[in-house]
């Protein structure tokens, strides 16, 4: 099954428990990312980390996508708000145009901009998987 072994998790994932569902809508399945960025790990903005496997794929793909580690990995970041979710490696690499376009242009401006994107995607449900 897709994602199954690490890769990305798709609608019929087993690895998603039974009546769950609501939980990964409401995006509450990203609380305890904020551990994470108390310790300094992880940013509230930035390029969405992805699993190993699919990251060490892209790598091999476009040596550019390591470019996305110059900055802490975010909750939400430019490509999720602009292109959504990337269900293959192939979809990621589209993305990764997005945090290219984020890291040569970063600043408080667009920060705000995709945090308010953001917060009308959690009121609206709209792009949740």
């Amino acid at each position: 099954k897709r994602g199954s072994h690490g890769g990305a998790t798709g609608t019929s994932d087993s690895r998603i428990l039974p009546g769950c569902h609501l939980i990964r809508q409401l995006r509450l399945d990203e609380l305890p990312q904020l551990i994470n960025i108390l310790r300094g790990e992880m940013s509230w903005i930035g390029p969405r980390p992805v699993s190993l496997e699919i990251a060490r794929k892209c790598e091999a793909a476009s040596p550019v996508y390591t470019a996305r580690y110059l900055v802490l990995p975010g909750i939400t970041g430019w490509a999720q708000i602009q292109y959504g979710y990337a269900g293959s490696v192939e979809q990621e690499l589209e993305k990764l145009e997005y945090d290219l376009y984020y890291l040569k242009r970063i600043s408080l401006d667009l920060d705000l901009e995709i945090t308010f994107r953001t917060l009308r995607v959690l009121a609206t449900g709209h792009g949740a998987r």
